[in-house]
C-alpha cells in the first residue's frame, strides 16, 4: 500500500480535508490543481485513516466517498449514477483488490479485461432510436453539466449511430497531442492564451461557448447504458459495431485475460507503451469482464467494487530552477510557485510548478539555481520533487520569503503552513467581487472582471457590501459608463438585495462553506445579525458544521465582520428568508410551506415548468416551500420527485414505499415558490 501522511490532530484533519476539496475543485473545474495526483491520492488516504479512527469527527465536505472528491456538480441528473475508480499503486495491491473482489463474489473472477486509463473528462452521450440527443458531463455522479454545443467538435462520437438504438455511451473526450498543438496554435493566432496541458484543454474546450474558432477532441467509450447484459470485452466490440471509437483502435487497446497473472502483464505493457501513444494515460482499469460478477459484485457510493484503477507512477525530468514568484488567492492565501528553465515532459513544455507553501520548500531544502526533479503529477499539473544534491556547484542562493504581501505590502500572517495577508478578501477584492457577483451567488449581470477592476482601482468597491452603496453618479464617472449600462446595473444590484439570506452568505466565500451549507447556516439562524452573532458553540449546532469547522468559521466571520455590519445595515439578504427545513431538524407544523417535514430526492430529467430550473435552483425550491433538499433515497426520504429516464432511485423508492410524484404533479404542489 503507497504510504500516506498521518493526521495527528483535529486541525491537521481539518487543514487536509480543505486542501483536498481545493485541489478537486480546480482539477474537475480546468484540470489544474495546486496537488500533485500522487499528493491528492496520499491525502485522501490520510484522510481516511484519520475518519476511520475518529468517525464522530468526520466533516461533511469531506472527499471520501464521493464522486470527484465532492468537488463536481451539475444540473442534469444522469440515468445511472456515474462512478469513479478506486486506486491501487502497484502489482501487489492490485493483487489484494482481486483478492478481495472473489473473496467476496465466492468464486473466482471469470476473466479480466485490461484497458487504458485515458486522462480527459468523463461523458455521457444519450442517443435515441440511434440520434445523438445530449452531452454531459460527469459532475458529481448523480447530475452532470450539458455541454451538447460542444458535441460536433468530438470526433468518435458519431452524430447518428449504426443501428436505431437508444443508448447513453459514457466515456472520455479528451485533446490528442496533435489535437493539442493545433489547438494551442489556433489559439494564439486568435489572440488567446495558449492552453497549459491537454486536459485543461479539452475542459475549457468543452465548456467554451460562442468561439470565433474550432478545436476539435477525441472521444473514446468504455461503456454504457441500455445494451443487453454483455460481457464489457463484448459491449467494447458492440459499441465500436454501432460506430463509437473505443481504444481498440490504438496500440495500448483493451485485452481480455483469463488469469489475474496475464491482466497484470497487459498492465505492464499498456505502461511500456505509454510514452509513445498519441494521448495521455496516467494509468491503467483493470474490471471484471463477466456481466453476471459485475453485477454480483456491485457498486458503491462513489465506484464500482469490480473495477480498479492501477494508476502510474509520474513522469520525472530535470531542469533548473531559476526563481519563485508568490502569488496571492482570492482569500489573502500566498502560495510560491516555481520558474523553471523549460522542460518537455510527456509532450508539454513546461515552465511552471507548482510549490505549495514556505514549508514545503524548507522542508525540500532548495536552492535558487539548483537542478531538481520536476514531473506531471498524474500527468497533468506539474511540480518540483527534490534538488539534486550531487548537482550543486556552490553557486546557489537561497530562496527568499516575502516578508510583506507581494500584492498589497501589508503584514503576513504565517501561523499556519499555508500563509495569508493579513488583510485577507481585501488583499483580493477584484477576485472577491466577481466571485461574490456570479451566478451561484448573487447573480450581478453586467458586473464582470473589466468592471469590478474598475470600481475597485476608482476606490468605489472593496468588499462586497459596498455595491449596494453605489450611486449612480459615481457609476456614470467611469469609463465606459452611459446612462443605460449604469441604469441597467444599478437595477441588478437592486434585485440582489432581495437575494435569499443563503445566496448573500454564500457570496462571502467563507471558508468551509459552500452553497449546501450557507443554506443549512442561513435556515439555522434565519438572519445575517444572528450569524454575526454567531459563536463556535452555536455554529456547530447546524447539521454539517463539527467543534473544528465551526472554529474556522467564527474566524472566518470575525474576519469579515466588518462587511457583514454594512451588509445588516443596507438591508442586503433579509427581504426573502430562508426556512428552517434546510438544518437537519424538519419543518414543524407552524412553519409556512406545503412540504413541511418532507425530504425530498429529485431524479430524472425534468420536464413542465420545473425544466427551466438548475439543481441548485429546484433545491432552494424544495427549503422554500418548507421541504429538505437531499441527492438519495433512504428511508428518511418522503418524497421522490421522477422525471425522465429517473432510473435506480426511482426503483428504490418503489421498493420502499415512498410517495412519487410526476415534475408535474410537484410544480402544481409548490405552485406559490414556482411562481
Amino acid at each position: 500500500m503507497k504510504d500516506a501522511a498521518v493526521l495527528a490532530s483535529p486541525t491537521a484533519y481539518a487543514d487536509a480535508v480543505a486542501s483536498a476539496v481545493s485541489a478537486a475543485a480546480a482539477y474537475y473545474a480546468d484540470g489544474s490543481t495546486p496537488l500533485g495526483d500522487d499528493e491528492y491520492d496520499a491525502l485522501v488516504r490520510a484522510i481516511e485513516a484519520y475518519e476511520l479512527e475518529h468517525p464522530d469527527q468526520v466533516l461533511a465536505d469531506s472527499p471520501t466517498g464521493k464522486v470527484a472528491g465532492g468537488a463536481a456538480e451539475g444540473d442534469v441528473p444522469h440515468s445511472v449514477p456515474m462512478l469513479s475508480l478506486d486506486n491501487v499503486f502497484s502489482a501487489e495491491e492490485l493483487a489484494a483488490w482481486a483478492e478481495g473482489l472473489e473473496r467476496r463474489l465466492g468464486h473466482p473472477v471469470d476473466g479480466w479485461c485490461v484497458e487504458p486509463k485515458l486522462d480527459g473528462l468523463a461523458v455521457a452521450a444519450r442517443y435515441r432510436a440511434g440520434r445523438l440527443q445530449q452531452v454531459l458531463t460527469r459532475g458529481d455522479g448523480l447530475a452532470g453539466e450539458d455541454i451538447s454545443h460542444a458535441a460536433d467538435a468530438v470526433l468518435g462520437l458519431p452524430a447518428e449511430l449504426t443501428e436505431p438504438v437508444d443508448i447513453e455511451l459514457r466515456g472520455e473526450v479528451l485533446l490528442t497531442q496533435e489535437q493539442f498543438e493545433h489547438a494551442n496554435q489556433v489559439r494564439v493566432a486568435h489572440g488567446a492564451a495558449p492552453f497549459a496541458h491537454p486536459r485543461s484543454g479539452a475542459a475549457g474546450t468543452l465548456r467554451a461557448k460562442d468561439r470565433p474558432y474550432r478545436i476539435e477532441l477525441t472521444f473514446f467509450a468504455y461503456g454504457a447504458v441500455g445494451v443487453e447484459d454483455l460481457d464489457h470485452s463484448a459491449l467494447l466490440e458492440r459499441l465500436a459495431v454501432l460506430g463509437a471509437n473505443t481504444a481498440a483502435t490504438t496500440a495500448a487497446h483493451p485485452a481480455r485475460c483469463a488469469t489475474l497473472a496475464q491482466a497484470q502483464q497487459r498492465v505492464a505493457e499498456i505502461a511500456e507503451l505509454r510514452a509513445t501513444l498519441p494521448f495521455g494515460i496516467d494509468g491503467v482499469v483493470i474490471k471484471a469482464d463477466a456481466a453476471a460478477d459485475q453485477q454480483q459484485a456491485g457498486s458503491g457510493s462513489r465506484a464500482p467494487r469490480w473495477a480498479v484503477a492501477r494508476k502510474l507512477a509520474a513522469q520525472h525530468k530535470v531542469t533548473r530552477l531559476l526563481a519563485v514568484e508568490w502569488n496571492v488567492g482570492r482569500t489573502g492565501i500566498i502560495a510560491p510557485r516555481a520558474v523553471l528553465e523549460p522542460v518537455v515532459i510527456d509532450g508539454v513544455t513546461v515552465t511552471y510548478a507548482t510549490l505549495h507553501n514556505p514549508a514545503d520548500i524548507t522542508r525540500r531544502g532548495l536552492l535558487i539555481g539548483d537542478q531538481v526533479f520536476v514531473y506531471r503529477a498524474g500527468d497533468v499539473i506539474p511540480r518540483v520533487e527534490a534538488p539534486v544534491l550531487e548537482e550543486r556547484t556552490g553557486a546557489e542562493t537561497p530562496i527568499v520569503f516575502p516578508a510583506a504581501c507581494p500584492r498589497c505590502g501589508d503584514a503576513i500572517d504565517t501561523s499556519e503552513q499555508r500563509w495569508r495577508c493579513v488583510r485577507g478578501r481585501g488583499c483580493q477584492a477584484v477576485a472577491s467581487i466577481r466571485y461574490a457577483v456570479g451566478r451561484d451567488q448573487l447573480d450581478i449581470e453586467g458586473l464582470g472582471g473589466t468592471r469590478a477592476v474598475q470600481l475597485v482601482e476608482a476606490g468605489l468597491v472593496a468588499d462586497v457590501a459596498d455595491l449596494f452603496a453605489l450611486t449612480r453618479e459615481q457609476l456614470l464617472g467611469l469609463e465606459r459608463m452611459g446612462e443605460t449600462s449604469t441604469d441597467n446595473l444599478l437595477a441588478a444590484i437592486e434585485t440582489a438585495r432581495t437575494a435569499p439570506l443563503a445566496r448573500v452568505f454564500c457570496a462571502l466565500g467563507v471558508r468551509g462553506t459552500g452553497r449546501t451549507m450557507s443554506r443549512r447556516i442561513a435556515a439555522h439562524f434565519g438572519s445575517m445579525a444572528a450569524i454575526r452573532a454567531a459563536d463556535a458553540d452555536t455554529l456547530a449546532q447546524v447539521a454539517g458544521i463539527g467543534a473544528e469547522k465551526a472554529s474556522v468559521i467564527v474566524a472566518e466571520l470575525a474576519d469579515l465582520a466588518p462587511v457583514l455590519d454594512k451588509l445588516i445595515a443596507q438591508g442586503v439578504g433579509t427581504a426573502v428568508s430562508e426556512p428552517a427545513a434546510a438544518t437537519a431538524e424538519p419543518a414543524t407544523e407552524g412553519e409556512a410551506g406545503p412540504l413541511a417535514g418532507e425530504t425530498v430526492v429529485v431524479t430524472g430529467s425534468m420536464t413542465g415548468a420545473l425544466a427551466a430550473l438548475s439543481r441548485t435552483e429546484t433545491n432552494e425550491l424544495i427549503e422554500r416551500a418548507g421541504g429538505k433538499a437531499s441527492s438519495s433515497v433512504s428511508k428518511r426520504t418522503t418524497l421522490v420527485v421522477a422525471g425522465e429516464k429517473a432510473g435506480s432511485k426511482r426503483a428504490k423508492a418503489e421498493e420502499l414505499g415512498i410517495r412519487i410524484l410526476s415534475p408535474e404533479e410537484f410544480a402544481v404542489l409548490v405552485a406559490d415558490q414556482l411562481a
